[in-house]
C-alpha cells in the first residue's frame, strides 16, 4: 500500500523555464538574499558594470541617484551599452544583455581587459527583478531608450534625440513580489561607494538622494587610494606607526596593490578585493599576503636579534593581532566562487602576492627599523597572552572536569536538547531575568539573567575577556566556545535572544553583547541565530481592554482610533515592571512577539560603528552620537 497518492511522473512534469523565468522564480541564487542584502546587491550589479567601464578606460564619473517613488538611477559617461544588432539574435545588443543570462562583453579580454562582472548575469537579473527598468543610452551621437516590465521589454529601443555625450543611465524599481523589503538606505549605499572610490583613484561617484523634503548629496573620490582607505578604517584607533606600509606592482597582466597599518587593539581586520568585489572570504590573494607577513617578521626578527633563538616562531595569528590591511587586486578572467564573488580562487594569486610582498618587507624593515621591532613586540606580547590564555582554559577544563555540573548556576535551562529547537534569553538584571524565568516555556526557552553591564571586548585581549565572569557564563551556557576554539556544531541554541530595557542602559547593554558576537563569535551573526527582543513601548487600558504598542508612531495612532473615550496609558521603562505573564504575552511568546534578527548589511560599515561606539576614541564616539541624535525620538536618562 503507498503511503502518498501516486502522482504522474512524465516528461509533461519536466518544467522549462524560459529567459529570465528561473531569476524570478530562485532570486536568491542569483543575488542570495531577496532581503536587504539582496536588494542592495541589485545596485551593486549596476554599478559594478559602470566601473568596469572605467577600469577599460571609460568614464570617470558614477552617479547614483535615490528617486521619491522608491526607484533608483545609476548613470556613467562611459562608451554606452552597444546598441547594433546582435549577429546571432537578430536584436540590439543592449536588449541581448538585459534579457539573457550569461550575455556580455566580459567572456573574452577584448571589451574589458580587467573585469568584476564576470558572469555576464548582472543587469539581466536586476531586470528580472524590477518591477519596471528604464534604460538610456547616449551613444554615437544618438539617445536610445527602453522599458521593461519584469524582464519583458515593453517596446524596442528607439532613438529619441540627440546628445554630445556618452554613457548608460538605468533607472528601476524593485519588485515588491519578490523583495521582503524594497527601501533602498542612503548609508549602505554611500559606504559601498566611498570604498569603491578608495579602490579607483580617478573616479568620481556621487550619491544623490531626493526621497526627503531636502536633497542629500555626497562625493566621493581619493587620491591617496587604498593608503587613504587604511587610513580612514584605522581613524578610531591608536596607531603603533604613523606611516601606512604600501606595496604596488605589475606582473605581466596583473595589478597589484598591498597597504596596512597596525593599531594597539586587538583585533585582526583584513579587507581584500578582487576587481572591485569585494571579496569577504578572502582568497589566494589573502592567503599570499598572510604568508609573506608571517614569515618577513620571523626572518627579519631572527636576523637582527630581536627574535631570540629561545624564542618561538610568530605564528600567523601573532604577527595579525591589531592589524588593518587592504589588499586590491586587478587581473584578467577572476575566478569567484559563487555568484556572490565571495572568494577569489585563482590559485596563481598567492605565490605572486606572497612574492611581492615579502621582497618588499624586507626592504622595508631594513630602512624602517624602527617599525619592525614595534611590530614584533606586539606580537610577542601576542604570544605571551597566548600561552597564558592556554594555561587558563586547560585549568578551566579541568575544573569543569571535577563539577557534576558545568553549566552557569544562574541559568534557568531548557528541557529540551534539540539546538534547533532550543531557545535562550539573555536578560538585563536580576528582577526582569526572574519575571522571564517564570514567564517562559520550559519546554524549549532558557534564560541567563546578567548583572549589569558586561566587560567591553572592544578593548580588551581575550584573556581579560574570558576572566570576565558575564562573559564567561555567556561562553559556558551558549557552548559553542570563542575566538579560535569556536564551534559553531556546539551551540546549545539557535535563537539567542537579547532582552533588554528600552533606555540607554539596555541600549547600552545590548550593544556590549553584540560586540562581543561580532569580535568573537562572529558565525552565530552571520548564521542568523542572534536576535533583539522588541518589548513594548506603551500598554493603553481603556474599559477592560489592554493593549500593548511598541513605538510612539503606534500610540498616536491607536489613540485615534480609539476617539475620545477614556483611557490610562502605561509607559514602560523597563522589563522589570512586566509582571511574568505580560513578559510572556507581550516579548517571550512565538506567536505574539517581535524578534529583529541581527544581520550585516556591510562588513566595513559594522566594523566602523563598533570601532567607534565602543573603541578608545572619545570625539569619535561623541561625534557619532551626535550625527545620529536626530533619528532617535526618545532618550531615557
Amino acid at each position: 500500500m503507498a503511503l502518498f497518492e501516486e502522482v504522474k511522473y512524465d516528461a509533461s512534469q519536466i518544467q522549462i523555464l524560459e529567459g529570465l523565468e528561473a531569476v524570478r522564480k530562485r532570486p536568491g541564487m542569483y543575488i542570495g538574499s531577496t532581503g536587504t542584502k539582496g536588494l542592495h546587491h541589485l545596485v551593486w550589479e549596476v554599478v559594478d558594470n559602470s566601473i568596469d567601464e572605467h577600469l577599460a578606460g571609460y568614464g570617470n564619473e558614477i552617479r547614483v541617484i535615490l528617486n521619491p517613488d522608491g526607484s533608483i538611477t545609476v548613470e556613467d559617461n562611459g562608451r554606452g551599452i552597444p546598441v547594433d544588432i546582435h549577429p546571432d539574435k537578430g536584436i540590439p545588443a543592449a536588449q541581448v544583455v538585459l534579457t539573457t543570462l550569461h550575455a556580455g562583453g566580459k567572456f573574452n579580454n577584448n571589451s574589458y581587459k580587467v573585469s568584476g562582472g564576470l558572469h555576464g548575469v548582472g543587469i539581466s537579473v536586476v531586470n528580472a527583478l524590477s518591477e519596471w527598468l528604464k534604460l538610456e543610452i547616449h551613444r554615437d551621437g544618438k539617445i536610445y531608450q527602453q522599458e521593461y516590465r519584469r524582464g519583458v521589454p515593453q517596446n524596442e529601443l528607439t532613438v529619441v534625440g540627440k546628445t554630445k555625450r556618452s554613457g548608460t543611465t538605468i533607472t528601476f524599481l524593485p519588485d515588491s513580489t519578490i523583495f521582503e523589503i524594497t527601501e533602498f538606505k542612503f548609508e549602505t549605499l554611500a559606504h559601498r561607494l566611498q570604498e569603491s572610490a578608495y579602490l579607483n583613484n580617478n573616479l568620481k561617484l556621487i550619491l544623490i538622494d531626493l526621497r526627503g523634503e531636502e536633497p542629500q548629496k555626497v562625493e566621493f573620490k581619493y587620491e591617496g587610494g587604498i593608503v587613504a582607505f587604511v587610513e580612514h578604517l584605522n581613524q578610531s584607533r591608536d596607531l603603533l606607526h604613523k606611516d601606512v606600509i604600501y606595496v604596488e606592482k605589475q606582473v605581466g597582466d596583473k595589478h597589484i596593490q598591498v597597504a596596512f597599518q597596525y593599531n594597539d587593539g586587538y583585533n585582526e581586520r583584513i579587507y581584500s578585493f578582487a576587481n572591485n568585489i569585494n571579496t569577504v572570504d578572502g582568497g589566494y590573494h589573502v592567503t599570499g599576503f598572510k604568508s609573506a607577513l608571517t614569515k618577513a617578521l620571523n626572518t627579519w626578527g631572527k636576523n637582527n636579534n630581536i627574535l631570540k633563538s629561545s624564542d618561538p616562531s610568530l605564528t600567523g595569528n601573532d604577527v595579525r593581532e591589531g592589524l588593518t590591511a587592504v589588499i586590491n587586486v586587478k587581473l584578467p578572467n577572476p575566478q569567484f566562487e559563487g555568484q556572490t564573488k565571495a572568494k577569489l580562487g585563482n590559485s596563481e594569486m598567492r605565490s605572486i602576492v606572497e612574492t611581492i610582498v615579502y621582497d618588499y618587507l624586507g626592504y622595508y624593515f631594513d630602512t624602517n627599523p624602527e617599525v619592525a621591532k614595534t611590530i614584533i613586540e606586539k606580537a610577542l606580547q601576542a604570544v605571551r597572552n597566548r600561552k597564558a590564555l592556554k594555561k587558563a582554559r586547560e585549568l578551566a577544563r579541568r575544573k569543569s572536569a571535577l563539577n557534576s555540573h558545568s553549566l552557569p548556576g544562574k541559568l534557568a535551562d531548557c528541557s529540551s536538547r534539540k539546538a534547533e529547537k532550543s531557545e535562550i534569553f539573555l536578560v538585563e538584571g536580576d528582577s526582569a531575568g526572574g519575571s522571564a524565568k517564570q514567564g517562559r516555556d520550559r519546554q524549549f526557552q532558557a534564560v541567563l539573567p546578567l548583572k549589569g553591564k558586561i566587560l567591553n571586548v572592544e578593548k580588551s585581549r581575550l584573556d581579560k575577556i574570558l576572566s570576565n565572569n558575564e562573559i564567561a557564563t555567556i561562553i559556558a551556557a551558549l557552548g559553542c566556545g570563542i575566538g579560535e576554539e569556536f564551534d559553531i556544531s556546539k551551540l546549545r541554541y539557535h535563537k539567542i535572544i537579547i532582552m533588554t530595557d528600552a533606555d540607554v542602559d539596555g541600549a547600552h547593554i545590548c550593544t556590549l553583547l553584540l560586540t562581543l558576537f561580532y569580535r568573537y563569535m562572529k558565525p552565530l551573526i552571520d548564521g542568523g541565530y542572534v536576535y533583539i527582543a522588541q518589548p513594548p513601548l506603551y500598554k493603553v487600558t481603556h474599559g477592560k481592554k489592554e493593549t500593548y504598542l511598541y513605538s510612539d508612531e503606534q500610540l498616536k495612532k491607536y489613540l485615534k482610533e480609539i476617539g475620545n473615550v477614556k483611557y490610562t496609558v502605561q509607559r514602560y521603562k523597563g522589563l522589570g515592571e512586566m509582571n511574568p505573564s505580560q513578559l510572556w504575552e507581550t516579548t517571550m511568546n512565538p506567536e505574539t512577539r517581535r524578534l529583529q534578527v541581527v544581520e550585516i548589511e556591510d562588513e566595513l560599515e559594522a566594523d566602523e560603528i563598533f570601532a567607534k561606539l565602543m573603541g578608545s576614541n572619545a570625539d569619535l564616539r561623541r561625534e557619532f552620537i551626535m550625527k545620529n541624535a536626530e533619528q532617535v525620538e526618545e532618550l531615557d536618562i
